[in-house]
C-alpha cells in the first residue's frame, strides 16, 4: 500500500466517514486538525512541565547554596491539641509527643523567620525494645530496621503530607539518615531485626580508639550499655541495598537533601555511591565530620561527601566570641585561612552555633551579643546558614540531653533573636535572589577578612561588609574598629540591622564604635538597595515604585520557564499542523 492513497482507490474510500458530504469535509477538516494538533502541542506542554517539576526535586549542591535551614527535633518541636504541655522534661530521655503531623501544623513560624529549609531527625525505624540506660530513642538516631518509619513519628501518609506542604511554601526538605550503624543492648544481638539479617554484614565488635581512623571507621560506637554494630560499607551487598534503599525514600518522600549522621566512620568509597547527584540517592548530603578545630580533618571528607557541617568554624566561633572565653578572633582568621585553602567549596559547607549533639550556645555564653554577633558571621560569610530550633528562645541546655529541650514552652515567641534571625534572613535571601541571574552571585562571592584585631573582625562578602565584635553588651567608650573598605568617599552604606545610614570616610575607612556596646554592623552600599528595590529596610533606601528585587526575580524566572515551554509548544502546533494539512488535502 502506497501513501498517501489515489483518489479513487479503495484504499481512499476507507478513509471516508458516511453521512458526511465532501463539502462539509473540506469545510470542517482545517478546523479539526488545527484543535488536534492544539491539544497536542498542550499534551506536550504539560508532560515537559510535569517533568521540569519532579526533575527540580533532584536539589543539587549549587541550588542549596542559597538556602538557610532551620534544624528541627521531631519528638520536640510541636505538641498534638490536647495534650499537656507541662510533661516534658529532658532529662528524663524519653518521648514527649511531637510528630510530622504537628511540625507541619506549625511550619509558620519556621518560614516567618524567613528560612528556606528544614531539616528533620531521621525517619527510619527506631529501636523496639526495652528501655535503654541512656533513656528511649526519642530522637531518631537509634536505627533498628531502616526498611520501616518511625511510627513514633507519624504514617507514612502524615510524611508525605509533611513533604508536600513544605514544599508548597517553595522550602526545601533535609532528613537526617543513619547509615554507618545500627542499635543494640550487647555486642552480640540478634540481627534478624534489622534490615541486615545477618552477623556478616558488620564488622566483629571493637570499641572505638579516636585517636585512630582505621578505628574510626571499623570499631562500633556506643558502649556496652547501648552498643552500635558498625555496618560493613565496603560489602557489595550493603552498597547495593542501601542504594535501593535511599533512592526509593527520597523518591517516595520527595527529599531535597540529606544530613549524613557520624559520616566520618563509614568507609569514604561508600559516599559517592550513596550521595550526591550521580549516587544512588541523587541529591546533595552534608556528612557530620564531628571535631575541633583541626580543618583538614573535616577537609578531606568534602570530595566524597558535596559537604560537610563546619565543625572547624563553630568551634573558632566558640573561641573568638563567647564571654567567659579567651575571645581569640585569631581563631577565626586563621579557619578562615585554612578553609579557602583545603575544602573543596566553601560555599556549602553548614554554619551552625547549636546542634543536638553540642551545648547550647547560651549555657556557655552570658551576653546576648556574643550569639548575635556569632550568628550574623554564619550568614553573611561563606556556606549555608543553620539554626538549631530553640536557638531563637535562648534555651541553655548544656549538652545531651538537656539541649534538647520542647519548644511548646516558649509559645513560639518572636523574641529579640527570632527577630534578628529574621533580618538575616531576609537580607541574604534578597541577596541571593538579586545576584542569581549575574555573572557574580553573592553565594559563591569569596569571604575577604577586611580587618582583624582583639575585639572582633571585619569581612567582605560580594559588596556586604560585616563588622562583628566579641566586646559584649557594656558600653566600650574606648573602643573601636577601623575599617578599609572597597568603597569611595562619601559613598553611602546602609545597616540593615537597624536601617541607619553610614557614610564612608577618608581614604575609604569606616569606624565602628561601641559606645552602645558591641552590636554587629552589616553594611550595604544604599544605591545598591535602593536601585534593586530591596525589602530590607524599603522604608528608609527605596525611591521607587514597583515590585521588590526579590518578587521581579522570582517573575523573570517563571517567564523564562513559561516562555520556553511557549515557544516549544508552538513548535509542536506548527510542524502538527503542517503534517495535518497535507493529509487533510488528500482527504478532501
Amino acid at each position: 500500500m502506497f501513501w498517501p492513497p489515489e483518489p479513487n482507490s479503495k484504499q481512499f474510500h476507507l478513509l471516508q466517514l458516511p453521512g458526511i458530504s465532501p463539502s462539509f469535509r473540506s469545510f470542517s477538516c482545517p478546523l479539526l486538525i488545527l484543535a488536534s494538533a492544539a491539544m497536542f502541542a498542550l499534551i506536550l506542554w504539560f508532560l515537559f512541565t510535569t517533568f521540569l517539576l519532579q526533575h527540580a526535586q533532584a536539589a543539587s549542591a549549587a541550588q542549596w547554596r542559597d538556602r538557610s535551614i532551620y534544624q528541627v527535633l521531631i519528638d520536640r518541636y510541636a505538641l498534638p491539641n490536647g495534650s499537656d504541655p507541662t510533661l516534658c522534661k529532658p532529662s528524663e530521655q524519653t518521648w514527649c509527643g511531637g510528630t510530622w503531623n504537628t511540625l507541619r501544623g506549625n511550619l509558620d513560624y519556621i518560614q516567618d523567620a524567613g528560612f528556606t529549609a528544614v531539616w528533620i531527625s531521621p525517619v527510619q525505624q527506631n529501636w523496639q525494645g526495652e528501655r535503654t540506660p541512656y533513656g528511649d530513642a526519642y530522637h531518631g538516631y537509634w536505627i533498628q530496621d531502616s526498611t520501616q518509619l518511625n511510627d513514633k513519628f507519624g504514617t507514612p501518609d502524615d510524611l508525605l503530607a509533611l513533604s508536600k506542604e513544605i514544599h508548597q511554601r517553595d522550602m526545601y526538605l533535609m532528613v537526617d539518615v543513619v547509615v554507618n550503624d545500627v542499635m543494640a543492648l550487647s555486642t552480640n544481638p540478634d540481627y534478624s531485626i534489622y534490615m541486615f539479617k545477618d552477623a556478616s554484614y558488620y564488622h566483629t565488635y571493637c570499641p572505638v580508639d579516636y585517636s585512630n581512623t582505621t578505628s574510626e571507621q571499623l570499631c562500633w560506637l556506643g558502649d556496652l550499655n547501648v552498643t552500635l554494630p558498625d555496618l560493613d560499607t565496603t560489602n557489595p551487598t550493603v552498597i547495593s541495598q542501601y542504594g535501593s534503599w535511599i533512592s526509593e525514600l527520597v523518591q517516595t518522600y520527595s527529599i531535597d537533601g540529606l544530613r549524613i549522621d557520624a559520616a566520618k566512620h563509614v568507609d569514604a568509597d561508600f559516599w559517592p555511591t550513596f550521595c550526591g547527584t550521580e549516587g544512588a540517592s541523587g541529591i546533595f548530603c552534608m556528612g557530620e565530620v564531628f571535631g575541633g578545630l583541626d580543618v583538614e580533618d573535616a577537609a578531606e571528607w568534602q570530595g566524597p561527601l558535596d559537604s560537610v557541617l563546619n565543625y572547624p568554624m563553630y568551634t573558632a566561633l566558640t573561641q573568638a566570641f563567647q564571654i567567659p572565653g579567651s575571645l581569640n578572633i585569631s581563631a577565626l582568621t586563621d579557619t578562615i585561612s585554612q578553609s579557602k585553602k583545603l575544602y573543596k567549596d566553601t560555599t556549602v559547607l553548614g554554619n551552625f552555633l547549636e546542634n543536638q549533639d553540642l551545648p547550647r550556645w547560651a549555657s556557655s555564653s552570658v551576653d546576648v551579643q556574643t550569639l548575635y554577633n556569632a550568628m550574623a558571621f554564619n550568614f553573611m560569610s561563606d556556606g549555608i546558614p543553620i539554626v538549631y530550633y530553640g536557638q531563637e528562645q535562648y534555651f541553655s541546655g548544656a549538652g545531651d540531653p538537656l539541649n534538647r529541650e520542647p519548644l511548646w514552652p516558649s509559645n513560639y515567641t518572636k523574641t529579640d533573636a527570632y527577630k534578628f534571625i529574621q533580618t538575616l534572613n531576609q537580607f541574604r535571601n534578597y541577596l541571593v535572589n538579586s545576584t542569581a541571574n549575574t555573572s557574580t552571585p553573592w553565594t559563591t562571592a569569596e569571604t575577604q577578612v577586611l580587618t582583624a584585631s582583639q575585639y572582633g573582625i571585619a569581612i567582605l562578602k560580594g559588596d556586604v561588609i560585616t563588622v562583628l565584635t566579641n566586646v559584649g553588651s557594656p558600653a566600650q567608650n574606648n573602643t573601636h574598629i577601623a575599617v578599609a573598605t572597597p568603597y569611595d568617599r562619601n559613598t553611602a552604606l546602609t545597616n540593615i540591622i537597624t536601617c541607619e545610614q553610614w557614610v564612608v570616610g577618608s581614604q575609604g575607612y569606616i569606624d565602628v564604635e561601641y559606645t552602645l556596646g558591641g552590636q554587629a554592623v552589616i553594611l550595604h552600599p544604599s544605591t545598591i538597595l535602593a536601585e534593586n528595590k530591596s525589602p530590607v529596610c524599603a522604608g528608609l533606601v527605596q525611591t521607587s515604585q514597583g515590585m521588590d528585587d526579590e518578587s521581579a526575580t522570582l517573575s523573570n524566572a517563571a517567564f523564562s520557564i513559561v516562555r520556553s515551554n511557549f515557544l516549544w509548544a508552538l513548535d509542536s502546533v506548527v510542524i502538527v499542523t503542517s503534517l495535518s494539512m497535507v493529509l487533510c488535502w488528500w482527504w478532501s
